[in-house]
């Protein structure tokens, strides 16, 4: 497994953690709550073979900047973060690439500047809070098994596990959105690692409970491809469907062996997808 390389790039809104990879035109991903590393990411991973993806460490994960003030954690304060990442790095335009609440961030970061992205990939997400209203959601207090995701994340969050306890928990809970559990080994085999930013994620639990930009999808003008599993317990399909009704011209496409991980668990039809949509838009910066 090739490493990324680590990257400080100083901009406007201070210094910032990146890791890159690939070649070809440039593609940002990041995730609102995860700090990564040189070994990567599975799903950053799957946008290499075609384009140069910037992997962002958010402000208060890794060695990105710190947090002045809690409000520069929320999602749209995000958004401008990375604005200020494209334009350090000299990007007109760059793609976007979000799974889960990564998804999130694209949805916003397609609301307010469209005009900075060539194309949108939103995985496994939603417009508005995606717990209260469904229980086919894990954090749902319906859902069977929403104590036992609580009570994992609430372990990962802890600063003084150790790494082989904090790898054990993140696999079981990894395990509760896959289509096919037992092909968790399988999925996951190369050593990638990451963390979980407890500061980001305990603002994003609060931020979460106002979240709704369902109103303002209309407004995205940048090419937008959608991709849900049909079984998806974190960001049910419903959500996905609601995206497909409001993105103008947004493409959806339902991956039926699927949970939250379709990148991985149906990854040939998902490259497929994938290659189709960038050819569809002319991937043109």
């Amino acid at each position: 497994m090739d490493k990324w390389k680590r990257r400080v790039v100083t901009t406007s809104r201070g210094e910032f953690e990146i890791f890159i990879k690939g070649n070809g035109n440039p593609l940002c991903v990041t995730h609102h709550y995860s700090e990564f590393n040189e070994t990567g990411d599975y799903f950053a991973d799957t946008f290499t073979i075609s384009h140069q993806v910037y992997l962002v460490n958010l402000r208060e994960a890794g060695q990105s900047a710190k947090a002045m003030e809690h409000y520069q954690l929320s999602m749209l304060e995000t958004i401008f973060d990375l604005e200020a990442i494209r334009e350090a790095l000299g990007f007109n335009r760059w793609g976007y690439a979000g799974h889960s609440t990564g998804g999130m961030l694209g949805l916003i970061y397609g609301i307010y500047f469209s005009n900075s992205l060539s194309f949108n990939i939103v995985v496994g997400a939603a417009a508005r809070e995606y717990a209260s209203f469904s229980s086919d959601c894990i954090y749902n207090r319906n859902h069977p098994q929403f104590t036992k995701m609580q009570d994992l994340i609430e372990e990962l969050k802890r600063p003084d596990i150790s790494n082989e306890a904090r790898k054990a928990l993140a696999i079981e809970r990894t395990k509760l959105s896959l289509y096919e559990p037992q092909r968790y080994s399988e999925l996951f085999s190369d050593n990638r690692s990451k963390k979980m930013s407890a500061i980001r994620l305990n603002f994003f639990n609060r931020e979460l409970q106002i979240f709704d930009v369902s109103k303002k999808l209309k407004l995205i003008t940048t090419p937008t491809i959608i991709i849900c599993g049909k079984y998806d317990v974190q960001c049910p399909l419903l959500y996905s469907l609601e995206l497909r009704e409001e993105i103008p011209n947004s493409k959806l496409i339902i991956f039926s062996e699927s949970n939250h991980y379709p990148f991985l668990e149906e990854k040939e039809k998902f490259l497929k997808e994938f290659r189709l949509f960038v050819s569809e838009i002319g991937n043109k910066l």
